[in-house]
C-alpha cells in the first residue's frame, strides 16, 4: 500500500462547546476565523474555558489527517516540533498509538494547543491557538531523508504563513518523488499569503483542498467557479461547502457530491478527515467520484462526536461502508 507523510503544526485540541457568542466578542475572536494568541492570552481563555468544561485531545489539522490514514491501513508519517513537556509527550504518545511514525523535533518554548470554540446550531468553529514550540519549526529542521520512502506528502495550510518551511519542504517532497496535497486550512491565512500560495499551487502541489471561503480567498470567484480555476493550476482541485457536500475536479472531470448523512453535533476535524478518506481512496487508484464518495463518508462520521476522533462503532460503520463502495469499483478492499 503507498504511504504518506504529514507537516503541521503538533496542537493539542482543547475543546469547548459554547451557549452563546460572549465568549468570543471578549475575546474579539471572529467567529469562524483561526487567531494566533499570545501564552497571557491564551492562559486567560483556558482560564474562561475550565469553568465551562473542556475535552482535550491531541491534534492539529495534518495530525488529524495522518491519524485517518493510518487507521485505514496507509503506512504514515508526522513531521513537527512540540516542547519538552507533559503536553509534548503527550502529543508524540497519541500518534504512535496509531500507528503513525513520527518525527519530532523539539523547540524551547512549551508545547503548542489549540483552543476550539463550538458555537451555534451549525456547530460553527472558531480558533485560538498559542502555537508554543510548533512555530519554532524551520528549514533547517528539514532533512531528505525525512521524506525518502513516502508517496504522498499533505502539508497543513496554517504552516504556510512559515514560508520559508514549507517551500523547503516542498523542494525536498518533490525530489523524493512524492505527490503533494494541502489543505488551505482558513481563509484569513490564505488571504495573508496570498502570492506564496499561488506560486506554491502552481510550482509544486498536486492536490488542493479547501472550504468555499478559502476557495473565495484564493481565487476571488465563487465556490463552482473557483474549483474550476483551482483546477486548471494542479492536477485535482476539492472545494468543500459544508452540510451540502462537495465539489471535485480534474481537467474537464467534475462531480458534485452530497454530504453522507450525518447527525452532526461538532464540525470539528471533518475538513481533516475528508482529506483523509481522499488521499487513501486516490492511492488504491479509485475514481475521482470515489475519492470524493470516501471523503464524505468518514468526514460525516467525525461531526458525530465532540472533537477530532471517531470512535470505533462509527469506524467500524465507516470501514463496512468504504468497502462496499471500493469493492464495486476494484473488486478489492483493502481497508485496515
Amino acid at each position: 500500500m503507498k504511504s504518506i507523510l504529514a507537516i503541521g503544526n503538533a496542537l493539542t485540541d482543547i475543546l469547548a462547546v459554547l451557549p452563546d457568542d460572549t465568549l468570543l466578542q471578549e475575546y474579539h475572536l471572529p467567529k469562524g476565523s483561526m487567531q494566533h494568541v499570545d501564552m497571557e492570552t491564551g492562559d486567560r481563555i483556558w482560564s474562561a474555558l475550565e469553568q465551562i468544561g473542556v475535552k482535550y485531545v491531541p491534534g492539529g489539522s495534518a495530525a488529524n489527517t495522518i491519524t485517518c490514514t493510518s487507521i485505514f491501513g496507509m503506512p504514515s508519517g508526522f513531521i513537527g516540533k512540540i516542547g519538552n513537556d507533559q503536553l509534548g509527550s503527550l502529543f508524540k504518545s497519541a500518534l504512535e498509538q496509531y500507528g503513525v511514525r513520527t518525527t519530532m523535533l523539539y523547540g524551547t518554548k512549551s508545547s503548542g494547543r489549540c483552543m476550539v470554540f463550538i458555537t451555534g446550531a451549525n456547530a460553527e468553529r472558531t480558533f485560538a491557538d498559542y502555537m508554543g514550540s510548533a512555530l519554532e519549526m524551520g528549514p533547517d529542521d528539514l532533512k531528505p531523508e525525512y521524506f525518502e520512502g513516502y508517496d504522498y506528502f499533505h502539508i497543513e495550510g496554517y504552516l504556510v504563513q512559515n514560508q520559508e518551511l514549507i517551500a523547503k519542504a516542498a523542494q525536498m517532497a518533490k525530489a523524493a518523488g512524492c505527490k503533494i496535497s494541502i489543505d488551505m486550512a482558513s481563509y484569513n491565512v490564505v488571504e495573508s499569503n496570498d502570492a506564496f500560495f499561488h506560486n506554491l499551487v502552481e510550482r509544486y502541489v498536486d492536490i488542493v483542498f479547501a472550504n468555499e471561503s478559502e476557495a473565495r480567498a484564493f481565487t476571488k470567484k465563487e465556490p463552482r467557479e473557483a474549483l474550476s480555476e483551482l483546477a486548471s493550476q494542479c492536477e485535482i482541485a476539492v472545494v468543500k461547502i459544508g452540510k451540502d457536500g462537495s465539489m471535485v475536479q480534474q481537467g474537464d472531470e467534475y462531480h458534485y457530491i452530497e454530504a453522507w448523512p450525518a447527525a452532526t453535533i461538532d464540525a470539528t476535524g471533518a475538513g481533516d478527515t475528508y482529506a483523509a478518506g481522499f488521499l487513501y481512496a486516490h492511492s488504491l487508484g479509485m475514481p475521482l467520484l470515489v475519492c470524493g464518495q470516501v471523503g464524505s463518508i468518514i468526514a460525516a462520521k467525525v461531526v458525530e462526536v465532540i472533537g477530532t476522533k471517531i470512535d470505533v462503532p462509527r469506524w467500524k460503520d465507516a470501514k463496512q461502508e468504504i468497502r462496499a463502495l471500493i469493492s464495486a469499483h476494484s473488486g478489492d478492499a483493502q481497508i485496515g
